[in-house]
């Protein structure tokens, strides 16, 4: 053996032992110790040395095989036809190779035509069908051997248990993609953190770990979802000549495929369909890392075959990694627009998602302490088109030794003021309010925003410098900036002063609504600021609110659901009782769940007495804080009145109306005259106008527009790429419009 040879010998015996260990971490674990990218690295190097010697490929070696050995909770199902996985490429360069073999082995030089969709980032699963009955799920393991989900799959909801229409055949085997969608993600990790429970990583490790629940009931709860893409064994041979033709009927049988599966001609319309996925990435509700290709007839996919683990006749190009392993140099905090102190990490730089990121987001010292981050840790980072890049996990195998824990200041690293982490709050903030100069230039750029007063020229560079200079110490300070001060700055001149002066004084005519939007009061956007423009009509009236003006509450504090329901069923199932001794301290004896002497003596207050509290209702009984404006909730309430009882807020309003900042109180028509009152609307998918343009069109005639699906939606206002808000809404029977359909119905309405 040469020593070339013997060289590569030992470098495939231990990637495949590294391979296999990763494998295992993340197929089975659910906790992987490298990035995508850097297992996508392992591999290739592997393949490299294989080609260079075939002699040394053995049947274990993982590129013999798809994926991990399936786990022994489940049954075992043997595939008639493997689940094969994908040749990757990473560049335009390979993509172009890959298209020039495929012409090569067909000995064609015509362009050809590919099937083309999104690669999702899910669980791979195949769907048997028997006489248009679902019989059996099962996930990829190895490509032969899988795992039986049947149960699991049976709950989710895109998955039709029995196919619509007629024309299928005898034996249908699906192949397709379960996935997490990215709204559902988050509501889920909500929720776990709430039970104290450690979150999922991401939505693909989510998805999976769903889909693996011994209990159907757990998967059942969790918001997974479907894609078809692909074939096994299907009785009487192809369902068409081409694959898209065969997707487009499984489709028309109830099976959910892919809206953004096209046909593209040649390596030059695959190149342009990747470009245009990628532009939409972050659009999508589910996470995508590339883009298949698959030559789209099925006799050429037939002259092509197939080498040990994937097809010759499709390949994946991936995306720009979105994680990255890199090390943590230092940790620092920022101090944002409302003193939140937010801690950051600063990196060694790493090249990630597209752009090289230094710096990412701890968001607050809660994770930190839940992610045990430390000053020297290797991380995993995580970047997502334009996101703030954030710190994912720790990789604690490589943790330097002596390595601190990382502490929250005791006072602002801006000002020194003190801070304070309110109890029941995840984020610390500074206390030294407008006096803190972070504060203080955060708040500027946000009253100067296109959407809040629209002070053009007013950019970020120059409001540091008008803070820096002491020109500006508050908000109203801006009305009172002369010419000559402006002209003076840094990349400043005369032109651009008279232009900074004239668009200050256009801002002064405004609306009450992005006046409150622009003060910056905490918790309230831009539906915030409409719903109390609209509710109080006039800024005195909302100067002087009261926390009951927003809020009122009902039944008895302490009493939830479960409380109010057990009161009411012991009550009505002993009709003759009779009290004996102090009323409060008798019903606590009746050991009520969750009615202690507490709660039982604030029934007494309410109630007086036993015929009275027999009497009561769930619904009389069970604590509520209902409010009293539209989206306007308990803690976003108590934000609106500590501000506008806080002195020096006060007197900054009151100089910014004296400098001339108005609008029209009390001369709009009346919100129940307008065309649309009363309708709640909701925006989504990619439209042909600025949503924010959409948005004003509809608030100005009256209507409500939210941000989520709910059952008070009216109308959902659906573009391209809508995705799951287009699929809830459809579920809750939500009228859907495309913007053809708005206009038609504006016009009507306006009409009338």
């Amino acid at each position: 053996m040469t020593p070339h040879k013997a060289e590569a010998k030992a470098r495939i015996a231990q990637l495949h032992a590294e391979i296999n260990r990763h494998n295992y971490r993340y197929y089975s674990l659910d906790d992987p110790l490298i990035s995508d990218a850097e297992y996508d690295q392992l591999m290739r190097e592997l393949q490299q040395l294989e080609q260079r010697f075939p002699e040394l490929i053995t049947p274990d070696s993982p590129t013999q095989r798809v994926g991990a050995e399936p786990l022994d909770r489940f049954g075992e199902v043997h595939h008639r036809l493997p689940m094969l996985s994908l040749e990757n490429a990473f560049s335009d360069t390979e993509l172009k190779e890959f298209d020039r073999r495929v012409r090569a082995r067909l000995k064609t030089d015509e362009e050809l035509i590919y099937a083309a969709e999104p690669k999702l980032d899910g669980l791979a699963i195949s769907l048997r069908y028997e006489d248009g009955v679902l019989v059996q799920a099962a996930t990829r393991g190895d490509g032969n051997r899988g795992e039986d989900v049947t149960l699991n799959v049976r709950t989710i909801p895109s998955v039709p248990l029995a196919l619509l229409g007629s024309g299928w055949p005898a034996i249908l085997e699906v192949r397709g993609e379960v996935y997490m969608p990215k709204s559902g993600f988050l509501a889920l990790n909500e929720r776990v953190c709430q039970m104290g429970q450690k979150p999922f990583a991401n939505p693909r490790n989510a998805a999976a770990g769903s889909l693996r629940q011994l209990d159907p009931r757990i998967t059942a709860t969790r918001p997974l979802a479907i894609y078809c893409y692909g074939f096994g064994e299907i009785e009487g041979g192809p369902l068409a000549p081409t694959h898209s033709k065969s997707i487009a009927r499984i489709a028309a049988w109830g099976l959910r495929v892919s809206p953004e599966l096209q046909t593209v001609k040649g390596v030059g319309g695959c190149a342009v369909y990747y470009r245009q996925i990628a532009q939409r990435r972050d659009a999508f509700d589910y996470d995508i890392d590339g883009v298949v290709f698959k030559v789209d007839r099925y006799d050429l996919q037939a002259r092509l075959g197939f080498v040990a683990r994937a097809p010759r006749w499709a390949i994946a190009q991936k995306f720009p990694a979105e994680e990255a392993i890199t090390r943590i140099k230092a940790v620092e905090f920022q101090v944002g627009r409302t003193g939140a102190i937010t801690p950051v990490a600063r990196l060694e730089p790493v090249f990630v998602g597209g752009a090289t990121v230094s710096n990412a987001t701890l968001h607050n010292m809660d994770e930190v302490v839940r992610k045990d981050v430390r000053a020297g840790d290797t991380v995993c980072v995580r970047r997502a088109g334009d996101v703030i890049p954030e710190v994912v996990r720790v990789i604690l195998e490589k943790r330097p030794k002596g390595a601190e824990r990382i502490l929250l200041p005791t006072r602002c690293p801006v000002c020194g003021s003190e801070v304070i982490k309110p109890e029941g709050e995840a984020v610390a903030r500074c206390s030294g309010g407008l006096c803190c100069a972070a504060q203080r230039r955060e708040s500027i750029k946000h009253f100067a925003a296109r959407r809040m007063m629209d002070i053009e020229g007013l950019g970020d560079k120059l409001v540091d410098q008008l803070v820096e200079s002491g020109l500006v110490h508050d908000l109203a300070d801006l009305y009172q900036l002369k010419r000559e001060q402006i002209a003076g700055m840094e990349r400043m001149g005369e032109k651009s002063a008279d232009n900074l002066l004239q668009a200050l004084e256009k801002s002064k005519q405004t609306t009450l609504a992005r006046f409150l939007f622009a003060l910056g009061i905490r918790e309230v956007g831009e539906a915030t600021a409409a719903a109390l423009a609209s509710h109080f009509k006039t800024l005195d009236a909302l100067k002087q609110a009261r926390l009951s003006d927003f809020i009122i509450e009902k039944g008895v504090k302490g009493v939830g659901e479960v409380t109010a329901k057990a009161i009411c069923d012991y009550l009505q199932s002993h009709p003759n009782l009779v009290v004996h001794g102090d009323f409060a301290c008798w019903l606590a004896s009746l050991k009520i769940r969750g009615l202690t002497l507490e709660v039982a003596k604030r029934l007494v207050e309410q109630f007086g007495s036993l015929d009275q509290l027999s009497a009561a209702t769930v619904d009389q009984l069970r604590y509520q804080r209902c409010s009293l404006v539209d989206g306007v909730g308990p803690v976003t309430a108590e934000h609106v009145v500590a501000f506008f009882h806080q002195p020096h807020n006060l007197e900054v309003i009151d100089r910014l109306i004296d400098a001339g900042i108005h609008w029209d109180e009390g001369e709009a028509e009346p919100s129940d005259q307008q065309p649309l009152s009363g309708l709640t609307f909701v925006l989504t998918g990619s439209l042909s106008r600025p949503r924010g343009e959409i948005k004003d069109q509809l608030q100005s005639l009256g209507a409500r527009v939210a941000g989520s699906v709910s059952k008070k939606t009216h109308y959902l206002v659906a573009g391209d790429a809508a995705g799951s808000k287009l699929e809830k809404a459809q579920q809750l029977g939500v009228q859907v419009l495309d913007e053809a359909g708005l206009e038609a119905l504006l016009q009507e309405r306006q009409a009338n």
